[in-house]
């Protein structure tokens, strides 16, 4: 599991910040890629990595501001024409039904693919046998959200080592015992497969999150999240600027991640009033507040290790 961002600007492209979409890598866990928001060339911005389109199974958008959506039409079009034939869903807030229907209709662009959009509001928006995915309402211009992504916790390894030892030879009753049954081997032996499995293993949690304000929501989405993404859009000198604008700044994002106890915080949507240079200072601003922080660059790759 790793995120790939492909956009870590605020408001308009820029020579070294495109606007918003990171990829969320899931292919070891479910041969997927998630992709959250699609700001305008994103599909551009895949070009020069090795994400295929085809991939992408879910999209997920925080709000519908042009630079977090214009985007994807383009993105679902060139899915089709890359040979992408599986199911796709889109799930972002009311209205973005109507954004891509009438984008697509217009556009006369025909999906090969089954599409699916979701509008949803706050709660729980998808849940499988890994994964849950939680929605909470943050505080913008618009209604913008944040994502709680967990994924459940995971059956322990087998020891396989410890079967050999006990003279249990390598078979398909290594499934059997894995799966925690009793079996009964050919010398008459009762085994019980819990005896050879470890602990289960703690699933992940991740927290990304739309353009916001500082809010309860955006803390309570990130409580003890081994990553979080939140915006930081202005440097703490601009503090006024960013409650104008419903943004957040570089502390203010770091004080978030301080009071849910996040693990690592990655700070993106950066305007571009800053320069390169500026970047440095950005994060050590940042880090002042919470030391684990790291201002992400386009196409930055962040994995997300298991415990």
């Amino acid at each position: 599991m790793n995120l790939l961002f492909l956009g870590t600007g605020a408001g308009v492209p820029a020579k070294l910040r495109n606007v918003s979409a990171l990829a969320l890598m899931l292919l070891e866990e479910r041969n997927a890629v998630w992709l959250f928001d699609c700001g305008e060339a994103t599909q551009h911005q895949i070009l020069h990595t090795s994400l295929k389109p085809r991939k992408i199974e879910k999209i997920f958008i925080t709000h519908l501001h042009g630079d977090h959506i214009f985007g994807l039409p383009g993105l679902l079009g060139s899915r089709s024409f890359q040979g992408g034939t599986s199911e796709l869903t889109v799930y972002g807030p009311k209205g973005i039904r109507e954004f891509l229907e009438v984008s697509l209709k217009v556009s006369g662009t025909h999906l090969k693919y089954p599409l699916t959009i979701i509008e949803f509001a706050d709660g729980t928006i998808f849940e499988d046998s890994q994964f849950k995915i939680e929605a909470l309402l943050l505080d913008h211009a618009v209604p913008s959200f944040g994502f709680r992504i967990t994924e459940k916790d995971k059956q322990g390894t087998l020891d396989a080592k410890k079967l050999l030892e006990a003279g249990i030879p390598p078979g398909p009753i290594y499934k059997r015992l894995k799966d925690g049954e009793t079996v009964t081997l050919d010398d008459g032996r009762t085994v019980n497969g819990s005896n050879f499995v470890g602990p289960p293993q703690k699933g992940r949690v991740l927290a990304i999150l739309g353009d916001t304000r500082p809010c309860k929501n955006a803390v309570e989405l990130s409580r003890d999240a081994d990553l979080l993404v939140h915006e930081s859009t202005f440097s703490g000198e601009n503090e006024e600027m960013a409650k104008e604008y419903f943004h957040s700044t570089t502390l203010q994002a770091a004080a978030i991640a301080r009071e849910a106890n996040a693990r690592l915080l990655c700070l993106t949507h950066i305007s571009s009033r800053y320069t390169k240079e500026d970047w440095d200072r950005l994060e050590k601003e940042a880090q002042s507040v919470f030391h684990e922080t790291k201002v992400v660059s386009d196409f930055s790759n962040i994995a997300i290790p298991s415990e």
